[in-house]
């Protein structure tokens, strides 16, 4: 099982010299992956966009981005996925996430009242369907489809998309529509059960997941926690009813870093996206302390 790391960028801005410091160290240090999350709702980096400008400054770092789906125009998503795998020479890693649902995101993306389960599983098969060549007629949220095509092609085939989420509809939709699960604030105990659950629900749709297409983000501290910022991550991990030990979540330092990755590959993942809390010293020392003690368990 081939083992990757990759590092997620929060609260991102939108600044052309710190986004080229970062992807640059990363290329140069060897991590995986980079990955920007889409917000709406904050000033953080719009990522396609961002993403487009990092692979214009690296050759070999992959590029993914978490995509909230509710309120896109398909057609327009497929085309910039499509031509920013072209772009980057087929480096694109895409999750597709519903958003964090409050009202006032709903109500500036249109989607109030709608299943927002319900749109991802639709744009995922019209994506799929655009970046095989098709000419879809189709009508989908108030867009209208007419023979319409999407080209070029990306350059991966298939453009695998992954799916989030840890309870039961999206475990279903993972199992059944899904290339593969990136979870964020689970216990190894609760991802080998979702793993599970999705590869069961796999097989009842006569698909088959990939065994290495399970992977999880992790929110970690490299010397201190303050109490509040612990409080925040951990509010949104009950897990059946209890709540999961601070370091099966948010481990600080290397040895609970490492500790954890070793349980969650036991349960099955291999693939880490590091999410620091805090940037102490910057970029560079933030990956010179991950290159230290965590970059050696890639494989």
């Amino acid at each position: 099982m081939k083992i990757r790391i990759a590092v997620a960028s929060t609260n991102t801005p939108c600044d052309l010299d710190g986004l080229t410091d970062l992807v640059e160290g990363m290329e140069k240090r060897g991590f995986d992956t980079l990955w920007l999350s889409d917000t709406p709702m904050t000033d953080n980096v719009e990522p396609i966009l961002a993403l487009a400008v990092a692979s214009q400054r690296t050759r070999r770092l992959k590029l993914g981005t978490n995509v909230v789906i509710p309120g896109r125009n398909p057609l327009h998503l497929a085309k910039e996925m499509a031509h920013l795998d072209r772009l980057s020479g087929g480096r694109i890693l895409l999750a597709f996430m519903p958003g964090i649902g409050s009202p006032i995101e709903r109500a500036a993306l249109g989607v109030e009242g709608v299943d927002r389960n319900a749109r991802i599983t639709r744009v995922i098969e019209l994506c799929r369907a655009w970046w095989g060549g098709e000419a879809v007629t189709a009508e989908y949220a108030g867009f209208r489809y007419e023979g319409v095509r999407v080209g070029p092609p990306p350059i991966q085939d298939p453009l695998e998309i992954w799916l989030g989420g840890n309870g039961p509809k999206s475990i279903e939709l993972t199992g059944t529509h899904a290339d593969g699960w990136l979870a964020a604030r689970a216990s190894p105990a609760l991802a080998e059960q979702c793993r599970q659950g999705i590869e069961a629900a796999a097989i009842r749709a006569g698909r088959v997941m990939d065994p290495e297409h399970f992977g999880i983000s992790i929110p970690y501290e490299r010397t201190v926690l303050d109490d509040a910022t612990a409080a925040a991550v951990m509010r949104r991990a009950e897990e059946n009813g209890t709540m999961p030990a601070r370091a099966d979540i948010l481990p600080v330092g290397a040895d609970e870093i490492r500790t954890l990755l070793r349980r969650h590959i036991d349960a099955g993942l291999s693939k880490f996206v590091l999410r620091p809390m805090s940037l102490h010293d910057g970029w560079d020392a933030e990956l010179d302390f991950l290159a230290e003690h965590v970059l050696p368990m890639q494989t």
